[in-house]
């Protein structure tokens, strides 16, 4: 019985699994966004989201914890020198997954996954959303209030 067992063995054997997901973090951590299927982006999520947590104390234990997941030496300077400084404040889900349609030949859903304090462009849109102010409804009512206030004993007075 499989009680409580949610992992997804994407149709693989446990050393290939391992393999595939091992080199799809470190595609991910070096080139920020990859394409891939949903299933799989889902189950890297889950793999790389522990090591971007553990990546955030810069630790000689926790370099050899990630090394020993992901077995090159580029991707763990990468992920300890440029991406922890950037995930630092985050409190965590620091990959986004994007859905773009499905794929081709075996209408696989194809999606993004990308690590979201990279994305530039989603960056800029928030900055801009923040700017923007709103005229509230209250504020404006409040002034005309006043000013029809003040003016109804002119009025007042004119007719007497």
């Amino acid at each position: 019985m499989r009680h409580n067992k949610k992992f997804n063995h994407l149709g693989r054997k446990a050393a290939h699994r391992g393999a595939m997901l091992s080199n799809m973090a470190c595609s991910l951590i070096m080139h920020k966004r990859i394409s891939t299927t949903l299933a799989k982006a889902k189950a890297l999520r889950m793999y790389v989201e522990p090591l971007l947590t553990k990546a955030k104390e810069d630790t000689t234990a926790n370099r050899r914890l990630v090394f020993a997941e992901l077995k090159q030496k580029e991707v763990v300077s990468e992920l300890f020198n440029n991406v922890s400084d950037k995930i630092v404040n985050r409190p965590g889900g620091y990959c986004r997954i994007l859905r773009t349609g499905f794929r081709l030949g075996d209408a696989a859903e194809m999606c993004i996954i990308e690590l979201v304090d990279y994305n530039e462009n989603m960056l800029k849109e928030a900055k801009k959303a923040t700017k923007k102010s709103t005229r509230r409804a209250g504020k404006k009512t409040a002034a005309k209030a006043e000013e029809v206030a003040q003016e109804a004993p002119a009025q007042e007075e004119a007719q007497a």
